[in-house]
């Protein structure tokens, strides 16, 4: 025996002896992996979509996509909880299925650490796709999980590290499962789960040797059956499922929301519900908003400048609209009023089929201080420059003097504090 298989043996020996590892509960656990990245794959594709990235650079925050970029399509207002749910279930999913990629990567560990590294140039090539599979999930669960409680510990912006690694870690995925599925069916055959869930630990024994590499030829006394090994990752979901989902479920279910992000609740009344980014982080100072605020609507080379009174006297509709945002977060609907966007196109001669829109905040640095919305967006009636909410004035937090309100929209795209609208025009 050479010298790397007596290290390959040791290790064996002394790290990876469980007698639950082996190929079928690694295929139990890749099977629902197998049904829910692709969802959570889709769900995030969607939600990159509703940003309209194609409509306007000013959108795009991964402009280098590419063909990456095939499938993006105009973001519909109807139905108005659109974003709210595929949102949701990317950040409630993607949180649950925390658990049980860890317990697939458990399962599989003693493949991660064999010895020698590589034997041959197709050994290489496999090795090399487990290692963009396991590096990609777990790139995309962190970055994900860091994004959704505003910790920005990674180097750089949130939304092309996560959508390009996103590409990477399901280009590996598909490439697994090609590779994969065949064996991870017949191994899935090779036990009854039945049996397997009602087998307790002292009657627990190892699977079957193969070639697979799972199964330990050095088994120490089992502390966990495999119904437990599945208990433990299923409660881990559930657990994490409970005090995820109320954030996107709203009502008496925030209350259970405790991975929320936290240290953005405005206290009560009619603006007591969530903002991500208050006046003070956007450095919106009270003279900004004060008494000389103006709103200048623009386009068809047109020009009117409108005080807060003047816009208080223009038409004043009611929208009830929920924000969602990326984080997984939303509110329940909110009850809006103000005065409708394709109202303010008509002050410029374009009432009748209005473009597209180009919105400005007083806000100076940061990102989505400035977006681009569609001519649908425009010409829903539901969607708003809203200068109150819940019967009472716009709070600061909220967006006063006035914000937009658009139904099916991110919430970063129903900009604050806005200062100029300019309709069909762009960045």
């Amino acid at each position: 025996m050479n010298v790397s298989s007596r290290t390959g043996t040791a290790l064996r020996r002394v790290f990876w002896r469980s007698p639950v590892r082996g190929p079928w509960l690694t295929s139990v656990f890749g099977l629902v992996l197998l049904v829910g990245i692709p969802v959570l794959f889709v769900t995030g594709l969607l939600s990159y979509a509703a940003y309209n990235p194609d409509l306007d650079p000013v959108n795009d925050k991964t402009p280098d996509k590419g063909l990456l970029g095939f499938y993006l399509f105009a973001w519909p207002t109807d139905p108005y909880w659109l974003y709210r749910v595929t949102q949701g279930v990317h950040v409630t999913l993607g949180v649950v299925l925390v658990p049980i990629l860890l317990a697939k990567l458990w399962s599989v560990v003693p493949k991660l650490f064999v010895v020698p590294p590589v034997r041959s140039l197709g050994h290489a090539l496999d090795r090399l796709s487990l290692l963009l599979l396991v590096g990609g999930a777990l790139f995309e669960f962190v970055t994900g999980l860091l994004n959704i409680q505003l910790a920005y510990l990674f180097p750089g912006s949130f939304y092309p590290l996560h959508f390009y690694g996103a590409w990477v870690f399901v280009g590996a995925f598909i490439a697994h499962v090609l590779l994969r599925l065949p064996r991870m069916v017949r191994a899935l055959r090779t036990r009854n789960a039945r049996t397997e869930l009602r087998t307790p630990v002292a009657t627990t024994s190892p699977e079957p040797s193969d070639t697979t590499g799972l199964v330990t030829p050095f088994p120490a006394a089992p502390t966990i059956s495999r119904r437990g090994a599945l208990a433990l990752a299923g409660a881990g979901s559930l657990v994490l499922l409970v005090v995820t989902v109320g954030q996107s479920i709203g009502g008496p279910w925030r209350r259970t929301a405790l991975l929320a992000p936290h240290g953005r609740q405005p206290g009560s009344g009619p603006n007591g519900f969530p903002v991500n980014k208050t006046a003070a982080l956007a450095h919106i100072t009270a003279r900004d908003i004060g008494a000389d605020w103006r709103l200048v609507v623009s386009g068809a080379g047109r020009q009117v400048t409108l005080t807060r009174a003047e816009v208080e006297r223009l038409p004043q509709h009611r929208s009830a609209l929920p924000i969602a945002c990326v984080e997984g977060w939303s509110t329940e609907n909110q009850h809006w009023e103000g005065v409708r966007l394709a109202d303010l196109a008509g002050l410029v001669g374009l009432g009748h089929e209005p473009p597209g829109v180009f919105v400005e905040s007083i806000q100076r640095h940061g990102a989505f201080r400035a977006v681009a919305l569609r001519d649908n967006q425009v010409r829903d009636p539901r969607s708003l420059l809203a200068l109150r909410v819940n019967g009472a004035p716009l709070s600061a937090d909220h967006g006063s003097p006035a914000r937009i309100i658009m139904p099916g929209a991110p919430g970063v795209m129903n900009t604050k504090w806005v200062r100029r609208l300019t309709f069909g025009a762009t960045a």
